[in-house]
């Protein structure tokens, strides 16, 4: 199945009007980013910002016209306000940033994720320190503690959730409004992966990432959940950005391996949450140690107690390490984590420990709801 032409796309875009302007969408120049690729079509709708709030019916028509074409088998268009329209660009210092406006509009009073009572970011400062791994497996741990639990994977361009979940599928839409998030082993999940075929990259600018970002908390059927962890990009950009201005984060985990390097690419991401009065959990440090299978020596192949060391010296908790281990990546990638296909295993365990901890911070004494910062223009 080759699935439907850029030109097919484009043309069945142009059916779709701007309701103020009555051009099509694409002669207006509203139709950007576009990615077809084996029937999966992606695409953002850019509209004034002042404009935004009121056009959803207008993506919707987009993502209708398109999903209409014979062999399309995915349609995701997102609204993006990146642009203002022609002579109507406000000063920045009148611009207010996306929180501000979510405290002050119409939707004050209505929570971007209703029914969930803590959202935990596990985040890293660079990629391939076990992000994901950590994130699924701690969210699969806090469920063994009774806990209702969601995973968002929030990493637009690089999802790995529906694989390391066990997932596959498109999420229904009972109401043509909602999406019903997808469930594994007792966890909500949802992935632009699920909308997006696993080898489709995703070639979006920023304003289209946090659009995305938004509608996957604003237009999912959580449901009622005590905790939603949410898998995040690595690095500090505009998905962090998103996830710290627009929710009321409880707070966030940090992971990183052993090694220098690491370890400041992590403080980065710390200080990041800190300047967005996002409370940090504390650190894990993953591929702390190989334990070899045959003969039991054990290797520090990327040093070892870095992360502990650093979350003494920054004044938070060491919240665990965990072992670079064939058989934790094993089940990662066959999508039955370790913390379900080896409950008693004692890198399981582990996972459970810092569940425990999080937890604890949470819901233990002393734990407060916290709610969406304010951005103040000055």
């Amino acid at each position: 199945m080759s699935g439907p032409s850029e030109s097919q796309v484009l043309e069945a875009l142009r059916q779709v009007k701007d309701p103020d302007s009555g051009k099509d969408l694409v002669s207006a120049g509203m139709i950007t980013g576009l990615v077809v690729k084996d029937g999966n079509v992606g695409f953002a709708v850019e509209v004034d910002p002042r404009r935004g709030p009121q056009l959803e019916p207008l993506r919707k028509a987009a993502e209708k016209a398109v999903e209409a074409l014979p062999e399309v088998l995915s349609v995701t268009a997102v609204l993006t306000a990146h642009k203002p329209g022609a002579g109507q660009a406000a000063p920045a210092a009148q611009a207010p940033g996306p929180a501000a406006r979510q405290a002050s509009g119409p939707g004050a009073q209505r929570p971007m994720v209703p029914g969930v009572k803590a959202i935990v970011a596990v985040a890293s400062g660079k990629g391939g320190v076990g992000k994901s791994t950590t994130a699924t497996n701690l969210a699969l741990a806090l469920s063994t503690l009774k806990l209702k639990v969601g995973i968002l994977d929030a990493d637009i361009y690089g999802p790995s959730q529906p694989r390391m979940m066990g997932i596959t599928g498109r999420p229904g839409s009972p109401d043509g409004k909602t999406l019903t998030p997808m469930e594994n082993f007792g966890v909500k999940c949802m992935s632009m992966g699920f909308l997006i075929a696993e080898d489709t990259p995703m070639i979006w600018r920023g304003p289209m990432v946090q659009s995305a970002l938004s509608q996957m908390l604003r237009d999912v059927d959580w449901g009622e959940l005590d905790v939603l962890v949410v898998d995040m990009p690595p690095g500090t950009g505009d998905a962090q950005l998103t996830m710290a201005q627009q929710v009321p984060l409880a707070g966030a985990v940090i992971v990183s391996t052993p090694q220098d390097i690491a370890l400041l690419d992590a403080r980065k991401g710390l200080n990041m949450f800190r300047k967005v009065d996002v409370p940090v959990f504390g650190i894990v440090e993953n591929m702390s140690l190989y334990l070899c299978p045959n003969c039991g020596h054990e290797a520090h192949i990327f040093g070892h107690g870095g992360a502990r060391k650093e979350a003494e010296k920054l004044g938070m908790d060491f919240l665990g390490e965990l072992p670079l281990d064939i058989e934790i990546r094993e089940t990662s990638d066959s999508g039955r984590p370790i913390v379900v296909s080896h409950p008693d295993s004692p890198h399981a365990k582990a996972y459970v420990a810092i569940a425990e901890k999080v937890r604890d911070k949470l819901f233990g004494a002393g734990a407060r709801p916290r709610q969406a910062p304010k951005i103040v223009m000055t």
